[in-house]
């Protein structure tokens, strides 16, 4: 979603940037949502990436990885599991957090201690391909419909 450039507002009628990334939700069975925290939540530029799509959404496996200060991201992952409750996806329960995050990594060098987040990794992208699995499955037998 970072390299697609989305318009200002919402059109709409969708735009070829907003058509690609449909088409792209469309195509996955689950996501990783990478969010820093800012003032206790995400960044306003994620929430426009999101609502430009809708059904693309639906019935779809949501992991976590989060960043920030004291919090690690995680009030931000709450927000957003709410936003992609409304929009019908699944929210894996686990997520990857990383507390005082410049004490985790150096420049553009990655993890300075890789190991410290393996575990958390592990665990959440397990979760993620189960429910991914389970929630393709069931679409393939029936159609998610909201009324």
């Amino acid at each position: 979603i970072a390299e697609i450039e989305l318009p200002p507002l919402h059109p709409t009628e969708p735009t070829p940037a907003t058509s690609a990334l449909m088409r792209q939700l469309a195509d996955a069975d689950a996501f990783v949502v990478v969010t820093p925290e800012y003032n206790h939540s995400y960044p306003a530029h994620l929430k426009h990436a999101i609502d430009q799509a809708n059904e693309e959404w639906h019935a779809k496996a949501i992991g976590f990885v989060s960043y920030g200060g004291v919090s690690g991201g995680l009030r931000a992952v709450e927000h957003l599991r709410q936003v992609f409750a409304e929009l019908h996806a699944v929210t894996v329960r686990d997520a990857v957090s990383f507390h005082a995050v410049w004490e985790h990594f150096s420049g553009d060098a990655g993890p300075l201690n890789p190991d410290r987040s393996s575990g958390a990794a592990k665990t959440m992208l397990h979760q993620l391909k189960w429910w991914a699995t389970a929630l393709k499955e069931a679409r393939s037998r029936l159609a998610y419909t909201v009324s």
